[in-house]
């Protein structure tokens, strides 16, 4: 722990601080009387849908107070106190849901009815390492942006419409804080670590898949089209791993390049194979 850290003001992740800051909103602030426009089957369906959004808040919550303390080790003093407003949004994303599910008088799944669930959150937080987390993170709030806006678009007037506006807000600013504390390590990122990041990226897109399958009923009696969002996501990671540098093309270039070296090195050495 720092007593006295330097919070330089030109520091991105300290602005997503005060942005966060600013942004807090309540659930008593948010119009609970907008209808819901569903019926008695589709709100049954709606419940099983969003099950895997509401765990996913919760899981976030419990995972960002597990790595502050990785924070603060690491004495990255704004990134601790950006933490701490991503944990207050997912607590109230997860209160939000949760008066959902009693409006509609509706409970989520059970882990045991989709056990997919429970595999995704443990891959997830398989990882102690903050940078892990955070990749992992930003995977889920691309997901989450891509499953409240399909939900803004298709009932814009009604309540959980509304809803996911305010959320996708928050989840804006929970990947610029993963993708700027990324982007500062990508330079010195060994490519083992890149490997690693690649291959959590592979495991919870195979999870999702399952998960949809599972859900696929109930995603259609509400007029959910999971297979749409999944484009839309994979294209979504694949612009985000690009920009931070992360992709395979990138590490084959680098490996051809220290290659390239290596051959001149050992040609200079006099060095021959066998």
């Amino acid at each position: 722990m720092q007593i006295y850290p330097d919070l330089a003001p030109d520091d991105p992740i300290l602005s997503l601080f005060q942005k966060g800051v600013k942004g807090q909103w309540a659930a008593d602030e948010f119009d609970w009387t907008l209808p819901t426009k569903f019926d008695a089957s589709e709100a049954t369906s709606f419940a099983r849908v969003l099950t895997p959004v509401y765990l996913g808040e919760q899981t976030a919550m419990l995972g960002a107070s597990t790595v502050l303390a990785h924070f603060a080790a690491a004495k990255e003093t704004s990134a601790q106190l950006y933490i701490t407003t991503f944990m207050l949004d997912e607590a109230r994303h997860f209160e939000m849901l949760t008066r959902v599910y009693k409006l509609l008088d509706r409970r989520p799944l059970e882990l045991r009815e989709l056990r997919e669930m429970f595999r995704y959150h443990h891959r997830l937080l398989k990882s102690k390492h903050r940078l892990d987390w955070l990749f992992g993170i930003l995977i889920s709030d691309l997901f989450a942006k891509n499953f409240y806006g399909m939900f803004r678009k298709l009932f814009p007037d009604t309540l959980f419409g509304k809803l996911s506006v305010r959320i996708i807000g928050d989840e804006a600013r929970h990947q610029a804080f993963a993708e700027h504390y990324i982007g500062r390590q990508v330079d010195e990122m060994p490519y083992e670590t890149r490997d690693r990041l690649l291959e959590m990226r592979d495991d919870l897109l195979v999870i999702m898949h399952q998960m949809l399958a599972s859900l696929s009923n109930d995603a259609y009696n509400v007029g959910f089209d999971g297979y749409a969002l999944m484009q839309e996501l994979e294209e979504d990671i694949r612009r985000k791993i690009h920009a931070l540098g992360l992709e395979p093309e990138a590490r084959a270039e680098a490996l051809e390049t220290l290659e390239g070296e290596e051959a001149v090195w050992r040609n200079e050495m006099g060095i021959t194979e066998g």
